[in-house]
């Protein structure tokens, strides 16, 4: 398989985490633990191998070579998560002939962990959407859209943790905004939040309450726009204790992870690795004994 790497070598961003979130520095960690955390975003269906013919993709992708890439980097360390940033559906026949039922029992048999909402995933209206939740054995986390008068609520979470070798990772997810975007009958009552506000709100839940050593947003805003349009970079400036950006929407093929500094003033990591489930987001963090932190990544295609 073909390794694009983010900077030389194997080492992406190299950073270095303190309480207040990342600054990068050039220092030596002394590595005690590693956490792994893989990502897709805007896969719409595409099961198969794209063919040797394709103009852009030929003979990339599949779910069936992602899941062996999975699969041997879980052998390589155990404590691996894998994330997902929406736009699951639509894209190819599967999904107009399955409504969504393939790929979410593929995601599933490879184990991920979390998804958010992306536009598209809409597509069949919200109704379609939850019929096909049965088939998800992993968790959708939406901290912007209040499903509250809709027949979503009660299936989606502001936030998850997850505890991995003694420590604590948290989750939240973000979504772009649906009216103009998305057909008002497909996603009914659906409330869309300020995703700024919230993302706020939920990182600080996550440091504060929950004591989260780690901190990652799963987003469907997009990487970045010319506009007043709220956009992952946009976001990683307001943040105070995200850690790390995992964007879809805008089908950004990222050479390396964007640093951006915070409210803080330090550093968080806004990563996206294209579409249709050619490349595979791999950043590891590893963890010295005093829970200081260093990432480096690669984007893997398939």
């Amino acid at each position: 398989m073909n390794r694009r790497k983010f900077i030389s070598n194997t080492t992406a961003t190299s950073a270095f985490v303190g309480l207040g979130g990342l600054s990068l520095n050039s220092c030596t960690l002394k590595s005690d633990k590693k956490i792994t955390i893989l990502h897709t975003n805007d896969v719409h269906s595409h099961i198969d191998t794209f063919p040797e013919s394709h103009s852009k993709f030929p003979n990339l992708g599949g779910v069936a070579r992602r899941a062996s890439l999975v699969d041997s980097i879980r052998k390589e360390n155990p404590n691996t998560l894998l994330f997902d940033a929406g736009d699951i559906f639509q894209g190819t026949p599967y999904f107009n002939f399955y409504g969504g039922e393939l790929e979410f029992k593929l995601m599933s048999m490879l184990n991920y962990d979390a998804a958010t909402i992306g536009n598209h995933d809409f597509d069949n209206g919200i109704e379609g959407l939850v019929s096909q939740l049965p088939y998800a054995n992993f968790e959708f986390i939406s901290s912007n859209y209040d499903f509250s008068n809709t027949i979503m609520d009660g299936h989606t979470k502001p936030y998850q943790t997850y505890n991995v070798d003694g420590l604590k990772i948290g989750v939240y997810g973000v979504g772009i905004e649906l009216d103009g975007l998305v057909t008002k009958q497909l996603y009914k009552e659906t409330k869309y939040l300020d995703p700024i506000e919230m993302a706020q709100d939920t990182e600080r839940i996550l440091k504060e309450d929950e004591k989260c050593d780690l901190i990652i947003c799963l987003s469907h805003l997009g990487y970045k726009y010319d506009s007043k349009k709220i956009d992952d970079l946009k976001l990683a400036k307001q943040t105070m204790f995200t850690n790390l950006i995992i964007g879809g929407h805008t089908h950004t093929f990222l050479d390396k992870p964007t640093v951006v500094e915070n409210k803080n003033q330090t550093n968080i990591l806004v990563n996206q690795v294209g579409c249709f489930g050619v490349n595979l987001g791999r950043i590891d963090f590893h963890f010295d004994s005093e829970k200081n932190v260093a990432a480096n990544g690669i984007s893997i295609t398939i």
